[in-house]
């Protein structure tokens, strides 16, 4: 088999919101046609699409590199950030990357982007060993290229200095050739200082899209985020047809001169070993009196809550020893499955806030989707419906057949929608309580 030539270490997905185009399943497959060992997801200051991609990548047998590429504020001129490449080497890097992250969105973030500040990363490494995060300089987008560029060769010497003292072996001059203005005299000054300073350069591409035909679509995609029109001739242009997706030999044209620019590409690859445990729930533990198991409690609140719905349904009580059979033989049956698929403090958390909610004058839907077809959710005031009326199955909502994360449906009143997210932070921490976005 051929060594390979070139790995991508810069890519900006259609979970780059403002300006990427490319659908993880597709480029993951253009990089296992063209024999790439590994290729790196970097979207712009977030991690959207990681497990995506982390899961396709793996599932082609291409090794995924997590990443992501940052707004660094600029203190003398807000308006002018830099850009700074980061790649995950292990967990370490991938738990520091996603703290740079939250805390730029949460606390740093200026005309709608969120910046990382450079005492953040300088931080993180103080003590010489905890890093986690390989550094690619931005190219033209980095306070590096921007000085040079800019014609300010001291500048970019101090900024290379900071970057390289911040992450120790660690820190890589970027050059690319895109088709960038500038992008040839650029290329010779990063190199020329790289070889001064004693840093090593290695090459990327800044992939967009993933043909040049899709240019076009891209353009109106960045359009649409700029509120500008594709037809203007004086709007700011700032991407070009040649940031498709390239094949290891397209680059190896584009690098012939720089071997070792290419073979650093195979090199951070290498350095790069992000395992993530998938598909293992990770729930925050629901507070259980004394002498007894999440398993027990659930049990125990399930057969009250069971013992309530009841006389409810069947007030006679002749009727209700009648049908008491069925929903209890019912019952055991979920609450059985429920511990086999190890989810009994799920129920207990979702039952918690549900019944928060109805004390604290949050009106809550009685039940939505399959999760209506649980007598537990039922027994638990989870839903307000009684499956067993309804001839609804529980299968459809848990399967230890198909073992998946139960979900329920909940439709909270808008007005008391925070209120209830808050208490949920405040009882289990917030670490351990997080939104979710939607992208269609």
């Amino acid at each position: 088999m051929t060594s390979p030539q070139f790995i991508h270490l810069r890519l900006h997905s259609e979970y780059s919101v403002v300006d990427g185009l490319i659908r993880v399943d597709d480029v993951v497959k253009a990089a296992a046609k063209d024999a790439q060992p590994a290729l790196a997801m970097t979207d712009l200051s977030n991690l959207f699409g990681m497990v995506k991609f982390y899961k396709a990548a793996r599932g082609k047998g291409v090794k995924p590199i997590v990443g992501a590429d940052v707004w660094i504020t600029n203190d003398d001129d807000r308006d002018k950030p830099s850009r700074l490449l980061l790649l995950v080497k292990n967990r370490t890097g991938y738990l520091q990357l996603c703290e740079l992250l939250s805390k730029a969105w949460l606390t740093n973030l200026h005309r709608g982007r969120a910046e990382v500040r450079a005492e953040w990363l300088a931080a993180l490494t103080a003590d010489g060993t905890n890093n986690g995060l390989i550094a690619l300089s931005g190219s033209q987008f980095g306070d590096i290229g921007i000085a040079i560029d800019n014609g300010n060769l001291a500048l970019a010497e101090r900024c290379a200095q900071r970057w390289s003292s911040i992450f120790q072996n660690h820190f890589y001059i970027e050059v690319q050739r895109a088709g960038q203005p500038n992008m040839e005299p650029y290329v010779r000054q990063a190199v020329a200082l790289a070889a001064k300073l004693q840093l090593p350069v290695v090459a990327t591409h800044p992939i967009q899209f993933q043909t040049r035909e899709e240019f076009t679509a891209h353009e109106a995609r960045t359009c649409i985020s700029e509120g500008e029109i594709l037809a203007n001739p004086r709007r700011q242009k700032r991407f070009n047809d040649q940031q498709c997706f390239k094949t290891q030999a397209e680059m190896a044209e584009l690098f012939g001169d720089m071997p070792a620019a290419m073979l650093n590409t195979i090199e951070i690859a290498k350095r790069c070993n992000l395992i993530l445990e998938l598909g293992k729930p990770k729930l925050p533990q629901f507070p259980i009196p004394d002498g007894l198991t999440t398993e027990e409690f659930m049990v125990l609140e399930t057969t009250k809550g069971l013992e309530l719905r009841l006389l409810q349904l069947y007030p006679n009580e002749e009727k209700r020893e009648k049908e008491r059979a069925r929903y209890e033989a019912r019952l055991k049956f979920e609450n059985d499955t429920i511990i086999k698929m190890g989810f009994p403090g799920y129920f207990l958390i979702v039952a918690d806030f549900i019944q928060w909610a109805k004390n604290n004058g949050v009106p809550v839907g009685p039940g939505r989707g399959s999760g209506a077809g649980s007598l537990v959710a039922y027994a638990l005031s989870i839903t307000d419906l009684d499956p067993l009326q309804y001839n609804l199955l529980f299968e459809r909502f848990l399967n230890p057949e198909r073992v998946s994360m139960p979900d329920f449906d909940i439709d909270f009143c808008q007005e008391g929608r925070d209120r209830v997210i808050q208490y949920v932070k405040d009882r289990y921490g917030k670490d351990a309580v997080s939104q979710i976005a939607t992208f269609g």
